[in-house]
């Protein structure tokens, strides 16, 4: 399966990276992104961005900052759209 293209914030961006234990090989890409306008591009395969999700699941459900666990829980939204796309 062809790698899934994702645009993110920067503001989605730093939230990935500040509140999520997310694998190297998944945030370095993050980390290296270039931004583009407002948005940051990541490729990542099916199950890159499935772990990724899960990782962001992890940390929005317990988190105790309300905003940043509604900011994750969207982050999360967004790109369980994209995985389920798949099918």
């Amino acid at each position: 399966m062809d790698d899934f293209k994702i645009t993110f914030t920067e503001n989605e961006k730093d939230l990935i990276l500040e509140h999520t234990y997310t694998p190297s090989e998944l945030s370095d890409r993050l980390k290296d992104a270039k931004v583009k306008g407002k948005y940051i591009t990541v490729y990542y395969s099916y199950e890159e961005l499935d772990e990724l999700v899960g990782s962001i699941a992890s940390e929005f459900s317990h988190t105790a900052d309300e905003k940043t666990a509604k900011s994750l829980d969207q982050i999360y939204e967004k790109l369980v759209e994209v995985l389920d796309s798949a099918y």
